[in-house]
């Protein structure tokens, strides 16, 4: 996986057909296509999911601990910055219900996709793939 977005790609793809307009030859329909598609594959998601600093270093952990999703989500041992996110303290009403899923969910997806994007620093944090 590269740094760039999948938007970032599309548009850089976009600039080169402008160039191949005004310069005619200038890009060549298959050795070049075959490396923006391949950039493509490679590139981040441009929905990439944003969470805390906390919940991106509990994913880690917990990824590295061979963890499950579940765990992660309920253990009693997670620190009080990542359990406020995924346990309604005060109760749960519909009032907090909407807020509360998408908090979950951010993290779920985060969790899945392996790359994130930490909200205080804005740092691309991208896991290993598995083996």
């Amino acid at each position: 996986m590269s740094n760039e977005t999948k938007w970032e790609v599309f548009d850089d793809l976009l600039d080169s057909y402008d160039d191949a307009i005004a310069v005619p030859g200038a890009l060549h329909p298959t050795g070049e296509l075959l490396d923006y598609d391949s950039r493509y594959a490679a590139a981040l998601p441009d929905d990439m999911p944003v969470i805390p600093k906390a919940q991106s270093d509990w994913i880690k952990q917990c990824k590295a601990n061979d963890d499950s999703l579940s765990f992660a989500l309920g253990d009693e041992t997670t620190s009080i910055e990542v359990a406020k996110t995924f346990r309604v303290w005060g109760g749960y009403t519909d009032k907090n219900k909407d807020r509360w899923l998408k908090l979950q969910d951010t993290f779920a997806r985060a969790w899945v996709l392996g790359v994130w994007r930490v909200e205080e620093t804005g740092e691309i944090v991208k896991l290993e793939a598995e083996k």
